[in-house]
């Protein structure tokens, strides 16, 4: 049963490298790497590399975990995806706009709770495997109910599926494909963790303005105190992510100046 989870961690890591590759090739707008982690945290022009060389290192492990039993590649498999947690958990503190790259451009929605729990739960599983008696290649012929189960979370844990679903459906990247409608969005608002909190600093619950920019949509409110409080709700997904920022409203001509934005889904 250790080794049950081995096929799912080796198919991830190649197509974890595969996306990532093909990401680099295709290159995209100007800024696009700029808004995947781990390039994110790279300056301009070692952004492509940083995602090749995270590539490479997934090839690698998905490689040793395949045709060996040595200690170091199941290991490495585990700090692998435990940094990869922390990666992420800055990313989502330091970017709440940032996706995590994971596979490639598809992996573009801004870091939530599901993929900071994927990461979790393939640690966990890199963890159980390091003690298999046999290698990737041998458990791939030995499919058990844990690996089914462990697919089944994978997958609830994955906003990936959703954006491949779209694409499929609208066979363009979100920030060039029509939105839902904006009452459609306002909804799915009024519904989040970050209405909730901020909701009774409104004086009104009817935004005064709202914009659409790339796969964003804008609501902005009028504060108790006169401030602005301006919310925006990732335009894919049941549950999107929502991001709010204060604006100080004084009256003078000054720049407005922000409260830090909450990462709140």
């Amino acid at each position: 049963m250790l080794e049950s989870q081995m096929p799912i961690l080796i198919v991830l890591l190649v197509l974890g490298t595969g996306a990532k590759v093909v990401t680099v090739c295709k290159g995209g707008e100007p800024g696009a790497l700029s808004r995947l982690g781990p390039a994110v945290l790279m300056p301009g022009r070692m952004q492509a590399p940083s995602l090749l060389v995270c590539a490479a290192c997934e090839l690698v492990l998905a490689g040793g975990l395949l045709l060996t039993t040595a200690p170091i590649f199941r290991w490495g498999t585990v700090c692998f995806f435990a940094m990869s947690t922390y990666v992420l958990v800055e990313l989502r503190r330091r970017r709440p706009d940032a996706g995590c790259g994971c596979f490639g451009e598809v992996s573009s929605a801004p870091v939530g709770m599901r993929s900071i729990g994927r990461t979790v739960v393939l640690t966990g599983m890199s963890a159980l495997s390091v003690a298999a008696p046999v290698s990737g290649w041998a458990a791939m012929g030995r499919p058990t109910w844990l690996m089914a189960a462990g697919v089944a979370v994978l997958v609830l844990l994955s906003p990936e599926i959703e954006e491949l679903f779209d694409r499929v459906r609208y066979r363009a990247p979100c920030e060039q494909r029509p939105g839902p409608a904006e009452q459609v969005m306002l909804s799915r608002l009024r519904s989040s963790g970050p209405w909730r909190v901020h909701q009774e600093v409104l004086a009104s619950t009817e935004p005064y303005d709202s914009w659409r920019e790339l796969c964003w949509r804008f609501f902005a409110f009028t504060g108790r105190d006169r401030d602005d409080v301006v919310f925006a709700v990732y335009l894919s997904g049941r549950r999107p992510a929502v991001r709010v920022a204060v604006v100080a409203n004084d009256g003078s001509d000054a720049l407005p100046e922000y409260t830090p934005v909450s990462a709140q889904r």
